[in-house]
């Protein structure tokens, strides 16, 4: 019999439109760690990008645009 534990991390992948002022509007997959309490996220760990050369960056350089 397994016990399930009630805090987990997990990883979660979205595609998200964002803004760079030297790169302008581009479209990119955002991982996010989040610790989740019963499968609720509470709290994001850490969020990062990768991009197009496959180098990850950290999401706090490129702002959210305000494009839908």
């Amino acid at each position: 019999m397994e016990i399930q534990k009630p805090i987990r991390v997990k990883r979660v992948t979205k595609t998200e439109s964002r803004f760079h002022p030297k790169m302008g509007s581009l479209i990119t997959n955002v991982i996010r760690i989040q610790k989740t309490f019963l499968g609720i996220p509470f709290k994001t760990l850490y969020k990062y990008r990768e991009t197009y050369s496959g180098e990850i960056k950290d999401c706090k350089d490129c702002e959210l645009s305000l494009l839908n």
